[in-house]
């Protein structure tokens, strides 16, 4: 009996499960994040952010990645309203920047683990 090939599912290929939609929404999340701080000084920009629980169960649900990442995306309320109209808090952006870039690095060293390990499998280590 020979063993079928992987096949992909809402989430990604079954060889890295959840793990691949997760990094495509964070790197989806980071360029939100990215462009609220480019537009810091923009009056009237409304700075957004991907609830990412709601953009994964979106994923898992058979969305792809940028359905998922467009219907989680909302508009940040801001702690303290600029006069200008502006949104941006930097503080925010810096901390959710920062949070979610530790999440990408964590789940890009999974993804990397296990490559390796299906390497050492293949090579017979």
């Amino acid at each position: 009996m020979s063993a079928s090939p992987p096949t992909a599912n809402a989430t990604g290929s079954s060889l890295f499960g959840i793990h691949g939609a997760v990094l495509e929404l964070r790197s989806q999340r980071m360029g939100l994040i990215v462009s609220n701080i480019a537009n810091a000084g923009t009056p009237g920009y409304k700075a957004r952010d991907i609830d990412f629980a709601a953009a994964l169960k979106a994923r898992t649900f058979g969305m792809d990645a940028a359905q998922a990442g467009a219907t989680a995306t909302r508009y940040r309320t801001p702690v303290m309203p600029s006069l200008d109209g502006n949104t941006v808090e930097l503080n925010t952006e810096q901390t959710a920047f920062a949070e979610n870039a530790v999440g990408y690095a964590a789940t890009l060293s999974f993804i990397r683990g296990r490559i390796d390990t299906i390497t050492r499998a293949l090579k017979g280590d």
